[in-house]
């Protein structure tokens, strides 16, 4: 994740910078900075050895071509340009130092300029109207900087040169030395112990503000914070970031322009890119290459330019691919028309268009996304492209309500049909023979009987006659009732139950979190799950309490009040009753409420500080195996359990660790006892949900093991207290209690001859190499499949995909879920570019790279990001784009954005932490991520920012989004920015005193309280539009987003700017422009 702080944190102008001369950089109390990398890309931080780094020339600065629409975005670094489409030209510094691009970004003096200690002119600078200008108040003092750091070399005069010249700019920062914000990550900073009693080993307490799940507020700074802080400006820093004029007549520079053109369209490609809407004026023809020597271009002194003619070094930000207009282009183009699946290899709508789907054969891209729609036909070019061909498998996804739900088919005894070889299900690409007394499988071409009751004739074009009235002919996704082979032992399941298991130890009880649940269980227990037109739920529920030992609770419905009976030998567990433990909640209705108030009182005074945690899930994986039905468990857990018990922990938290080849261990579990565990809970059908309450350290890495494996879900809510957690907690366990899922749950993966299942990632446990097992799976759980080829496909037969999901329903019902896919092949490079989808290639890139945390150290998965991305655009330029010079960066247009949502990935906090991110934030986020859909991904790497005063208060819809950078936001506005986990609402200083009133209902800025987490309801048009937008937001997501209100200039900007993935981040993560710069170095090595 990104801010593009790297200005906030040094010294005022003027004195020297205390970070670069020996890389080691002092943090809070001068020790060095965990977490921060020194050079994130090798020799790209900084110059290149060997290779001069004189002042930069005069009238010398890279610029980037224009894409042009169908035709691949091409990034001319080296054409020469109309000087009215560059954007403002400027002047280089004559002081000796120049701004790496990433450090320019947002300094009081906007784009880049660079001021030496000379104070800018007040002189107004207008910006163009559509992007607000973000202005000086909190604009951070930029850093001047010593010269070893400097960025361009003379103009290259070659092709090669210019590689060297891109070899020279900075990309992955150093950090400076005033102490990193506090509070970027997900769990919070150590907050003030809570009055009561001391505990042995362990404060416990709230903090001051209040704790995201995913990311925590700071604590006040230190007041030994060095470095100037977010306030008013220095005097002479006035003045907005200059907009990008063209220049002034009389002075007119030109680039080096001896390399190549602007790139025309392209064969196969669409017509003139339209671009974003501020993309300003588009490139005329370019003038005949000349070559020019820098040194004649006349440049005027600095102190004789007027102020928008400041030096300037950097690439347009508009003229590079942006996010927001390829959804926007999406949802224009393609929202309107239903996606029908009747044709073979179609590429789907973005996951952030609205649309309808109407299955004519191929299951709905909600269930399915791949990452290419059309795949090479031979390995050999699968392996030179790099490009994974993978699923993402959805099985249980809800569906819009205005598309219909797949139909349930029931063929009686005899079950579903099914090839005799492969053992694939009926399905509309089987192929019927001989009059249909046959069929020939469309996976690995085996002949099989129609048996007898499944015979029906065919119609002149070879399809049967009961085609449309047989959806497992007609459709891509269907069900099947599955007989008794299908189940366990050979016996229909009973229905599944669900167990509460409510930590009772001191901090539990004493953050009220007890009482809270037991309340919240009263009213929940009506809402459980149940089969469509069933008056109640068939789930039964049992109830257990524990601190170090565990208290089951007869609620048998005969009884006037509830039974307690201890565990306390937890080295050897069971479960000390059957009858009345799992009961039916409408027959015991009285005892169970009368339960869930005595729970509170009874261990009011408890002075038990430590915890098990094993024998907690062993005791109701044992009720599940008693009862012998599947299940949940949803356990409420606090602290490390540190009891005396199998299944105990030890804190090992060492964040000396990052950055070494150790780190992997932060991530892996240190014992094996939860997998083992984990193992007998999957054979049971036994799946855990944890919801996670940590003061401290809490190894999620190790407790979430058993989560992990048995399909479940986590929940993490550091520092939780009542006034600010409550509502996220109670929406995330109400949904989570409610929503659809599936027990003992076994998928597995077919495919057409040519290519194979090899890898799978995921919520679930593998015993073979092909059966997928999950406890359970949830509507909003995925599982990525990777595919490899084990032998040639063909162009005409294309490749087929079909997910057979076997699960037990909420009512006990067994049952098998299909979805089929049919894809085409190709045996052209172009046709595999022009067919990807890059929202799902990021998804499964982000899942291979977590899962490479666990057994490599971070910089090497960081690496093997960069390269195989590289290879894949190197493939691509090499293979399809038209000739053209090297100077020029050109992606396909599908995959336009790979190199800005890749960055996001390499930027996210288990790739690249921060020094505030916990190690149980990190693996919090691992997990999280590792089950996540394609939509989810899209928004967590690369989260959606509403300019809220654009807001229309008459109609329905969302604000245009805009892209993720801070000169995208403007003093004057209030923005939301949304990534699935949170929401932050930014607030500007100098946004209208009658909007503040109107949304948050006090008078001015300054009275805007910073721990809010939701917004008050007041009777005027604009609270309610924002209210209705955040509503409709925290509908679309499966967690319950935590509000945080971020005014200008307050400690809590720090965090919200960790989101704009845009921008150079604190941790070293390189900005949008470095990366692509980076990513251009790296492709013309791979080529040449």
């Amino acid at each position: 994740m990104s801010v593009n702080q790297q200005t906030h944190t040094g010294p005022p102008y003027g004195q020297p910078q205390p970070g670069y001369q020996g890389y080691q950089q002092p943090a809070y109390g001068g020790q060095p900075l965990p977490g921060v990398p020194h050079a994130q890309y090798g020799a790209y931080n900084g110059p290149v050895p060997g290779y001069q780094q004189p002042v930069p020339p005069q009238g010398y600065f890279p610029s980037l071509g224009f894409p042009s629409k169908g035709s691949p975005v091409s990034l001319n670094s080296d054409t020469s340009l109309a000087p009215n489409f560059i954007g403002s030209v400027r002047a280089p510094s004559t002081s000796g130092t120049s701004l790496s691009s990433g450090h320019l970004g947002y300094s009081p003096f906007g784009q880049g300029d660079v001021q030496n200690g000379i104070p800018a002119s007040t002189a107004p600078m207008q910006r163009p109207p559509t992007s607000q200008p973000f202005l000086p108040g909190s604009a951070p003092v930029p850093v001047s900087q010593t010269s070893t750091f400097q960025q361009y070399g003379p103009p290259p005069a070659s092709v090669q040169q210019l590689s060297n010249h891109m070899a020279g700019m900075t990309i992955g920062s150093t950090s400076t030395s005033a102490p990193p914000p506090a509070g970027l990550g997900y769990g919070a900073p150590r907050p003030p112990t809570m009055p009561g009693p001391p505990l042995p080993g362990q404060t416990a307490a709230g903090p001051p503000t209040s704790q995201p799940n995913h990311v925590s507020s700071p604590p006040p700074p230190p007041s030994t914070l060095s470095g100037p802080h977010p306030g008013p400006p220095m005097s002479g820093l006035h003045g907005p970031p200059p907009p990008t004029h063209p220049p002034q007549p009389g002075y007119q520079m030109q680039q080096n322009g001896s390399f190549g053109q602007v790139r025309g369209p392209q064969p196969n490609y669409g017509g003139a890119y339209p671009g974003t809407p501020n993309y300003g004026s588009q490139p005329g023809p370019p003038p005949p290459p000349k070559r020019l020597d820098p040194d004649s271009i006349p440049s005027p002194q600095l102190n004789e330019l007027p102020p928008q003619q400041k030096p300037r070094h950097r690439i347009d930000p508009d003229a590079i691919p942006s996010p927001i207009q390829v959804i926007e282009d999406d949802r224009s183009n393609r929202g309107s028309e239903p996606f029908v699946t009747g044709v073979r290899g179609q590429v789907p709508p973005l996951v952030t268009t609205n649309f309808l789907v109407k299955d004519q054969g191929n299951a709905s891209p909600r269930y399915i996304r791949c990452t290419s729609y059309n795949i090479p036909c031979t390995s050999d070019m699968a392996k030179q492209s790099q490009v994974p061909l993978a699923a993402v498998i959805k099985p249980l996804a809800t569906l819009p309500p205005d598309e219909t739900l797949p139909y349930l088919v029931d063929h009686g005894e005899s079950g579903p049909v099914r090839c005799n070889r492969c053992k694939a299900y009926m399905c509309p690409f089987m192929q019927f023979i001989e009059g249909g007394r046959r069929f020939q499988c469309c996976f690995c071409s085996c002949v099989t009987e129609v048996p007898p009751h499944y015979f029906q004739h065919l119609d002149h074009t070879g399809k049967r006659v009961d085609f449309y009235d047989r959806p497992e002919l007609s459709l891509g996704s269907y069900e099947f009732l599955a007989t008794v082979d299908y189940c366990k032992n050979n016996k229909f399941p009973s229905p599944p139950a669900f167990i509460f298991m409510i930590d009772v130890s001191y901090n539990a009880v004493k953050s009220g979190l007890v009482r809270l649940i037991c309340e919240e269980l009263k009213s929940l227990l009506d809402y459980l799950p149940r089969e469509g037109n069933m008056e109640e739920s068939a789930i039964r529920v049992g109830f257990v309490t524990y601190n170090k030992v565990l208290h089951f609770y007869n609620v048998k419905s005969s009884l006037a009040q509830p039974q307690m009976m201890v565990v306390s030998d937890v080295a050897d567990m069971f479960v000390p009753l059957l009858d009345g433990f799992l009961v039916n909640v409408n027959e015991s209705r009285t005892v169970i409420v009368s339960l869930l108030d005595q729970i509170p009182e009874m261990f009011a005074d408890t002075r038990e500080t430590e915890t098990v945690f094993g024998p907690v899930i062993q005791a109701g994986l044992e009720a599940l195996k008693a009862a012998e039905c599947a299940g949940k468990l949803f356990i409420f857990h606090t602290s490390l359990p540190i009891a005396e018990a199998p299944g105990k922990l030890k804190n090992r938290d060492d964040k000396k660790l990052i950055n070494t080849d150790k780190e992997k261990t932060l991530f892996q579990p240190q014992t094996s006892f939860y997998n083992n565990l984990a193992k007998d809970c999957v054979a049971q059908g036994c799946c855990v949900d944890l919801f996670l309450f940590p003061n401290q350290y809490l190894d999620v890495a190790t407790l979430g093991i058993v989560t992990y494996q048995t399909g479940g879900s986590i929940y993490k809510y550091a520092y939780f207290q009542l006034e600010t957690d409550q509502d996220r907690f109670l929406n995330d366990l109400r949904r989570d209690v409610q929503k659809e899922v599936g027990f003992d749950a076994v998928m597995r993966v077919r495919t057409s001859t040519g290519i194979r299942a090899t890898d799978f990632f995921g919520a679930f446990y593998m015993s073979n190499t092909t059966d997928v097992e999950m406890a359970g799976l949830d509507c909003d759980k995925t599982i990525t499949v990777e595919f490899k080829h084990d032998d040639k496909l063909s162009e005409d037969s294309g490749a087929l995909l079909q997910c057979a999901l076997l699960y037990t329903s909420c009512a006990g019902q067994r049952r098998l879920r299909i979805h089929n896919l049919s894809l085409n092949c190709c045996t052209q490079l172009a046709d595999l570019y022009r067919n990807c989808e890059t929202d799902t290639l990021i998804n499964f890139l982000a899942k291979y790279a977590y899962r490479g945390v666990l057994n490599s150290p971070v910089k090497t998965v960081r690496d093997a990001l960069i390269n195989q991305c590289a290879q894949i655009l190197a493939c691509y330029r090499k293979n399809c784009a038209s000739p053209s010079s090297a100077g020029q960066l050109i992606l396909p247009e599908c995959m336009k954005l790979l190199p800005v949502y890749l960055n996001c990935v390499l930027k996210s906090d288990v790739l690249q932490p921060g020094p505030e991110v916990t190690t149980d934030d990190r693996a919090y986020i691992r997990q999280l991520v590792t089950s996540m859909d394609v939509a989810e991904t899209n928004v967590f790497f690369y989260p959606r920012l509403l300019p809220l005063t654009k807001a229309d208060v008459d109609s329905d819809s969302l604000p245009a989004a805009i892209r993720n950078s801070e000169e995208r936001l403007s003093k004057g506005d209030i923005y939301l920015l949304e990534n699935g986990l949170n929401i932050f609402v930014w607030v500007g200083v100098n946004v209208q005193q009658g909007l503040i009133q109107n949304l948050f209902g006090v008078s001015s800025f300054s009275q805007i309280s910073s721990t809010l987490n939701t917004l008050p309801v007041l009777e005027n048009p604009f609270s309610k539009k924002v209210r209705s937008i955040v509503d409709m937001l925290q509908v679309q997501r499966s967690r319950y987003m935590k509000l945080i209100i971020v005014k200008q200039e307050d400690k809590l900007e720090m965090l919200f700017k960790h989101f704009l993935v845009e921008d150079k981040s604190l941790t070293g993560g390189a900005s949008y422009v470095d990366f692509l710069c980076h990513m251009h170095k790296e492709i013309r090595q791979l080529l040449s």
